[in-house]
């Protein structure tokens, strides 16, 4: 998918289709009000039908005989009122999904007025969101049913400054891409996504990047210590990987952000085998680390001024005849030792490893990412993420910094008593605290390996893969959380493009509280 701006007015644009925006609450404004005007108002006659409620990405399609763009979609950005640059992605996504599937390859789109003063932001969402919604989740069918041949997507410049939407599309193309291929990571099937697969397409990502990348192996792993990442590979006939991914954005600085993903590319749970019901979407277990790989792909394109390492521990969680059973005792790379209750528990196992790693190396600040718990989903359903720390403050600047993205996390709180609930009677900790508050005491274990270091830990559960299609983005993998990660990223960086209630502008400035 290429993403391109053209200064044609609307009226002249040469393309497929022409996507207009409007506001369910409001009339006709824009370039929807002037194309619509050319028409002889058929679209504002579809929305007086109220044959649509006028909910984000719903849409009225239109053919504009004689025109030189041929059809005119209009979809809604919901009311006025509650309107976020975000939406723009779900707009453009939309867009995308709807002609894409009908043979429309060329789709020209337009701004909102909401756009001006806010160019950087409003135009890497329309990017991102076209690359994103023509992601399909057909990849292994011969001959699907319908195939998404958008090839190019055009955004009108308007009166709009040129060079801060040039700006904003080249970071939305680069982030679009980034979550593709997570999600790509994740959706190919465990056969082929193994832990030795995993690592060569982190290797091609900084070859291709400029990032230096380190991959251990097993012998490696053991001489590092990390006796709890490879209690979990042992069960398997894959040998485990340890990626771990190197950009330096600022040579000057001590300062290092870690970011850390689970990558079990796949989870029968080991001897405390999963039930066979949905166990197949256990492939979807390394969305953590397929979303580090991910936003590395990003950061190198994009070149903030900051130092980060990404971290992936890759295996299979097998029963094989040299599994983990319940009751082992296995040691950490910081010493601790861990008796193993459930090896299906064994996402924190490998991410203790590598936390412990990411301070050897250097981290001033962590954040990991994991599909860690079924008690997240329990507790926030498919609606937002959870997000654990040991220093509210870095939380709170995380924070900041995804909630533009969309992508929706939740902050649940840290007590000691959730830390007591992982004692175990003869280990230092153990792997389950058992049903209760489970997201929290698996956090509170995982926060054994961070020491000191500023940590903010996201379970992703319930939102790095979906069960139902959206009009903007397929089913499957979300690619989630690459959006909040690259976002953080260019927050520490001092270079954030966009920002909680303001946009910021190329010089660093932001505006004035949003206007909608």
């Amino acid at each position: 998918m290429q993403v391109r701006l053209t200064n044609d007015a609307p009226s002249h644009v040469r393309t497929g289709a022409l996507v207009v925006p409007f506001f369910s609450d409001s009339s006709l404004e824009g370039v929807a009000k002037e194309i619509d005007a050319k028409l002889g108002g058929v679209i504002a006659d579809a929305l007086a039908a109220k044959e649509i409620q006028g909910r984000l990405g719903e849409h009225v399609l239109v053919y504009a005989k004689d025109e030189p763009y041929r059809r005119v979609l209009a979809i809604s950005l919901g009311e006025r009122s509650r309107f976020e640059p975000y939406f723009l992605a779900r707009y453009a996504g939309s867009a995308v999904r709807y002609l894409g599937r009908r043979n429309v390859e060329q789709i020209a789109i337009s701004l909102p007025i909401q756009a001006q003063g806010q160019e950087v932001a409003c135009a890497s969402f329309v990017s991102e969101g076209a690359i994103t919604g023509v992601f399909e989740t057909t990849l292994y069918q011969e001959k699907p049913d319908r195939r998404n041949v958008a090839t190019e997507v055009t955004v009108i410049a308007g009166d709009l400054n040129e060079a801060e939407l040039e700006r904003g599309i080249a970071r939305g193309t680069a982030l679009g891409d980034a979550v593709n291929l997570a999600r790509r990571l994740a959706i190919t099937p465990s056969n082929l996504m193994t832990p030795t697969r995993l690592a060569e397409e982190a290797a091609k990502v900084a070859e291709q990047n400029g990032l230096e990348i380190d991959v251990l192996d097993e012998a490696r792993a053991s001489r590092e210590g990390m006796g709890s990442f490879l209690s979990v590979a042992q069960g398997s006939a894959q040998p485990p990987k340890f990626i771990v991914m190197r950009y330096t954005g600022d040579p000057s600085s001590k300062e290092l952000l870690a970011l850390v993903g689970k990558g079990i590319t796949f989870d029968t749970g080991g001897i405390s085998i999963k039930p066979a019901e949905r166990m197949e979407d256990m492939k979807y277990d390394m969305s953590g680390g397929a979303g580090v790989i991910a936003a590395m792909y990003a950061i190198a394109k994009l070149k903030p001024k900051l130092n980060v390492v990404g971290i992936v521990p890759a295996t299979e969680n097998m029963p094989g005849g040299k599994a983990t059973k319940p009751g082992d005792i296995v040691t950490a790379m910081n010493g601790k030792t861990i008796e193993v209750i459930n090896t299906d528990a064994e996402g924190r196992l490998i991410l203790a490893d590598a936390l412990c790693y990411a301070n050897k190396l250097g981290a001033t600040k962590i954040v990991d990412a994991a599909t860690l718990t079924g008690a997240c989903v329990i507790a926030l359903g498919h609606a937002s993420s959870a997000a654990v720390t040991n220093d509210d403050a870095f939380a709170a600047q995380f924070l900041a910094a995804a909630k533009p993205t969309g992508e929706r996390y939740w902050q649940m709180p840290y007590y000691e008593d959730y830390t007591s609930a992982m004692k175990s009677d003869i280990a230092d900790l153990k792997n389950t605290g058992g049903r209760p508050a489970g997201t929290l005491t698996a956090a509170a274990f995982l926060r054994e390996f961070v020491d000191k270091t500023p940590w903010v830990h996201l379970d992703i559960a319930g939102t790095a893969y979906l069960d139902t299609d959206s009009p903007w983005l397929a089913k499957g993998p979300t690619g989630t959380p690459v959006r909040a990660l690259l976002a953080l990223v260019e927050s520490l960086a001092g270079q954030p493009l966009i920002a909680d209630g303001s946009v910021v502008s190329s010089n660093g400035a932001r505006s004035s509280e949003l206007k909608v």
